[in-house]
């Protein structure tokens, strides 16, 4: 079990990073893409920042569980906040990622919370 809690943990942290470098490189379609959810430009790399301490947070939690089940715990509710956006901005196209990423996150978090 412990198997399926690093492989879950790694390809989430792969597309929190990945999520991250997009938000960060400020590119045309990255701004364009927030800025019809409604969020603007600056707040960007907050975002950024918190996904890449939710990635880790995943890796580090391989070591020491509780840190594993925090970051988890984190990410589950900035995805929720994330579905909630698209929502709220009509982006029904778009919902499926951070829903397919929050159950990502569901997931790291009960194996986490098996395997410890």
């Amino acid at each position: 079990m412990f198997v399926a809690t690093v492989i879950v943990s790694a390809v989430l942290a792969a597309v929190l990073a990945a999520s991250a470098a997009f938000k960060l490189s400020h590119r045309s379609e990255a701004v364009q893409q927030y800025t019809r959810l409604g969020v603007p430009e600056d707040k960007l790399d907050y975002l950024a920042v918190l996904l890449l301490a939710g990635a880790g947070g995943l890796l580090i939690g391989l070591f020491w569980w509780p840190m594993g089940v925090a970051a988890a715990c984190g990410l589950i509710v900035y995805f929720l906040g994330a579905v909630a956006v698209h929502l709220r901005a009509g982006e029904l196209r778009t919902v499926p990622t951070p829903i397919a990423v929050e159950l990502l996150a569901v997931a790291a978090l009960v194996l986490r919370l098996t395997t410890r």
